[in-house]
């Protein structure tokens, strides 16, 4: 039937889908790349930033599975998302304590060319998220994801640079623990939006 806007909406998901399959692609490797070197450069800053790239990799995952399903499915894959986010930043945490205890010598040069790649990849990302955000709260979760990527992206090369420059390894445990005390308010955000979208479509708030 023409004229009734099917094609629009077709074309309107499969551009989701498309987009959503590379943000995850790239947010998946990312972290495994992110994770690898975080662990070789002894860099909390990298582990975060890794494990916030894990994070998008869910969202985007439970974005896909929402694509074109009803409201309420919507509102609960944006609340499986926000814990995710909750218990990975709770993760960070106490990884950057556990290294504080231990001690911990962060290699500067693996730190900054990482998250610069990093950067590169969730600059684009957030680009075509953002094109498509108010498409749901699904999506919107998965923009905010990235956002968090790019400025813990930032965090993690200016720590490294003021690790070259003066030796200062616990700057790299701050901006580790940093960027999971923002992952966890982003959480916090995420379940808020998921928690009023829940209410909308007629389902009790958990």
């Amino acid at each position: 039937m023409t004229g009734c806007g099917c094609e629009a909406t077709a074309a309107k998901t499969a551009a989701q889908r498309r987009t959503l399959t590379v943000a995850l692609a790239l947010n998946g490797t990312m972290f495994v790349v992110g994770m690898i070197a975080g662990v070789i450069a002894q860099s909390s800053g990298l582990v975060a930033d890794s494990l916030d790239m894990l994070a998008d990799a869910c969202a985007y995952a439970i974005a896909l599975s929402a694509i074109g399903r009803d409201d309420q499915f919507k509102a609960r894959a944006a609340w499986a998302s926000g814990t995710v986010l909750l218990v990975l930043g709770m993760g960070v945490l106490f990884d950057a304590a556990r290294r504080g205890m231990l001690g911990s010598a962060p290699d500067s040069a693996i730190m900054m060319a990482v998250a610069t790649v990093s950067l590169l990849v969730n600059s684009v990302v957030l680009y075509l998220l953002g094109q498509m955000r108010e498409d749901g709260v699904h999506l919107n979760a998965t923009w905010i994801f990235t956002k968090v990527d790019v400025i813990a992206n930032l965090a993690v090369i200016l720590a490294g640079a003021l690790v070259w420059l003066g030796g200062y390894w616990f700057i790299d445990l701050i901006v580790g623990a940093g960027i999971g005390l923002y992952v966890i308010k982003e959480a916090f955000e995420i379940l808020g939006s998921a928690r009023r979208a829940r209410e909308a479509s007629g389902l009790r708030p958990r």
